[in-house]
């Protein structure tokens, strides 16, 4: 007899090609930024050639020219780069849909947060994802998107609107991983809408003999840029349901917009550097982007005064502790989990005993107190006083 946990296989799967597919896609970005900015002129070069650049790899010498807008000649062979963004979405779409719309209402719904139902969740989530890419796109598209920096601004704005946003929807997890498929969104969209078509309008062009429009590569060179500056922000929201303490936290907006500000400092400080561009100013921004790092984790680890484990908190009992875990955490963390459609305890994670409640303290103040992430969507409707509660035992119990 066969016991196959089809949407757990389905996870896995989804997952594994989500990961592949992003690092090709990541990878071929960090790739072309790079080979970009080390193109150098040459007198040699055909009139056409912007730049050229020598590469060495694996035991060969690689020599490549950039046309900013076509060669003479179509060459015969043209090697496309598509696929991986493409499938990179596609899959986190499924696994977004496998794991948040399937399971809305324990993953993605908060009645705490917002009181709705699942498909009023799941049409939410579709509404805000395509919106966001609509409102970049015209941003892109007005006259505002021939000022870089001031669009970098506005396209920075909206991301964390959308952030803040969806922290007044969603459960916290489900709304730090709506914040990075946003990302994605904008960024494969980058990618389906503009830059693969306006290089296909390029090469037919090119193939009926007609000089191509160079406002087209121009656009697609842009968006590819935003690309670029999107992948370190995307790949940490990709991984942050491992780590409750920026999704649960209170500000956890305002944490994904000290993030977007990280990853941008150090690709700007790669895409200078590897232009040639050795200013202070240049050298200035890996230091910046590591205070800044610091001072995110100083503002998450800062907690206000609660009472908990100060000299006139109450005391709390054993029991009390532990009869708050089996009414709101047993029920899926357990040897005989007793929560629909829960066959064996998340992640082997047991609360049966006492001591397995202390042997996984560090993880229970992470989750259920310094954060809300656990239980998921607070589907035990754990009360703030019994988070409070916990909070002063294992101040007690586990230090």
């Amino acid at each position: 007899m066969f016991d196959v946990n089809f949407p757990e296989w389905a996870s896995l799967i989804l997952r594994w090609l989500h990961i592949t597919a992003g690092i090709a896609w990541i990878g071929s970005s960090f790739y072309f930024m790079y080979t970009d900015a080390s193109l150098r002129p040459d007198d040699k070069m055909p009139a056409k050639a912007h730049g050229e650049t020598w590469q060495v790899h694996g035991g060969g010498f690689y020599h490549i020219r950039k046309y900013l807008v076509s060669p003479d000649n179509m060459p015969a062979t043209l090697h496309w780069f598509k696929l991986e963004a493409y499938f990179t979405w596609i899959s986190g779409f499924f696994l977004l849909s496998v794991i948040y719309y399937l399971g809305a209402d324990t993953f993605l719904v908060d009645r705490n947060v917002m009181d709705l139902t699942g498909p009023q969740a799941i049409f939410a989530s579709l509404a805000m994802l395509g919106g966001g890419w609509v409102i970049y796109d015209q941003l892109c598209k007005s006259p505002l998107g021939r000022h870089t920096g001031l669009l970098a601004l506005l396209v920075f704005l909206l991301a964390v609107a959308a952030a803040w946003a969806f922290t007044q929807m969603f459960s916290g997890r489900a709304a730090y991983v709506h914040a990075g498929v946003l990302v994605g969104t904008i960024m494969v969209g980058n990618v389906f809408f503009i830059i693969i078509p306006n290089q296909k309008k390029v090469v037919k062009a090119l193939i009926d003999g007609q000089t191509p429009d160079p406002a087209l590569g121009k656009q697609a060179k842009q968006r590819s840029v935003h690309n670029n500056y999107l992948t370190l922000p995307v790949l940490l929201m990709m991984i942050s349901n491992h780590y409750p303490m920026t999704y649960g936290h209170a500000y956890s907006w305002f944490v994904f917009a000290v993030i977007l500000i990280i990853g941008g400092l150090v690709r700007h400080y790669h895409n200078c550097h590897n232009a040639g561009q050795g200013g202070v100013w240049v050298k200035w921004l890996y230091p910046s982007a590591a205070a800044l790092m610091v001072a995110l984790i100083l503002f998450v680890s800062w907690k206000p005064d609660a009472g908990q484990g100060s000299a006139d908190a109450p005391a709390v009992e054993d029991q009390q502790a532990f009869t708050v875990i089996r009414q709101r955490c047993s029920v899926c963390h357990s040897s005989m989990p007793t929560w629909p459609g829960t066959d064996e305890a998340p992640a082997g994670v047991m609360y049966d005993s006492l001591d397995q409640v202390l042997g996984y303290a560090d993880r229970i103040r992470a989750q259920a107190v310094d954060s809300q992430s656990m239980p998921p969507g607070n589907a035990t409707e754990m009360t703030e006083e019994e988070r409070r509660l916990l909070g002063i035992w294992l101040n007690v119990r586990a230090n």
